[in-house]
């Protein structure tokens, strides 16, 4: 199927390799595309005064996304952001200690908590997100695709119940065995919020090609996952946009 030809890209080899066509090269992106190896990254990063600062200014998660592209040539930007904005839109208190890594306030415990949690409105509470979307996007000109993203359901709902990362997730653990119901509750929000959240992004830049990464996935929770993908799926209509899925194993 030709998809992306008319999308007037000057680059895109990635799109082609992920609709299955035949590519010259095998197109090259990166992990942490943006980020601490950079030079640059490390005065913008200095200049916002914090992570979150960085990640929630358009202005300055636009300019870190392109630094890569700068430097090397690689086949797609990814939008510079963190899967854990959803969660803190959701009201969890997000927080980056220095050489501790992400940390919620409001970690989800009790049955009370999840009983009022609820998807946001990505427009609102995570506007911040679609404007860099936007602003890439113009930045980029046609040169290169973006790839956005979110974590999967079940990826956000361990740090939501853990607190923050962790060598065992016990809690976690614990809550799956214990109360399986409750953490069924927040896959469920979850998934909603991942499907509202992806196709914001996909409204804010019809072309963008997203990345939904999925972290030690337990059978009984499966079913959270797919859901998103049929969601988004069905909301983009006659546009095709390809996915690219991570794995990591946390059990």
């Amino acid at each position: 199927m030709e998809v992306h030809r008319e999308a007037g890209l000057k680059n895109d080899t990635l799109l082609r390799a992920l609709a299955c066509q035949p590519t010259e090269y095998t197109p090259v992106w990166l992990m942490r595309q943006a980020g601490r190896y950079l030079p640059e990254y490390n005065t913008t990063r200095a200049r916002a005064g914090s992570f979150l600062k960085l990640a929630k200014t358009p202005a300055l998660a636009t300019e870190v996304t392109l630094q890569p592209l700068e430097r090397f040539p690689l086949d797609a930007a990814i939008l510079f952001s963190d899967i854990l904005t959803l969660p803190d839109a959701m009201g969890l208190g997000l927080a980056f200690s220095e050489g501790e890594g992400p940390r919620f306030e409001r970690p989800l415990r009790d049955e009370a908590a999840i009983g009022k949690l609820a998807a946001p409105d990505p427009s609102a509470e995570l506007r911040y997100v679609l404007d860099a979307v936007r602003e890439v996007r113009r930045a980029l000109a046609g040169r290169v695709p973006l790839i956005g993203f979110s974590g999967s359901p079940f990826t956000l709902a361990c740090y939501m119940v853990e607190g923050a990362g962790s060598d065992d997730w016990r809690t976690l653990k614990t809550m799956l065995h214990a109360r399986p119901e409750l953490l069924h509750r927040i896959l469920d929000v979850n998934a909603r919020a991942v499907t509202d959240y992806l196709n914001a992004q996909i409204e804010a830049d019809d072309e963008e090609r997203l990345r939904c990464g999925r972290t030690g996935l337990d059978r009984r929770c499966a079913r959270s996952a797919p859901r998103c993908g049929r969601k988004s799926r069905a909301a983009r209509k006659s546009r095709s946009v390809g996915a690219i899925r991570t794995t990591k194993e946390r059990a």
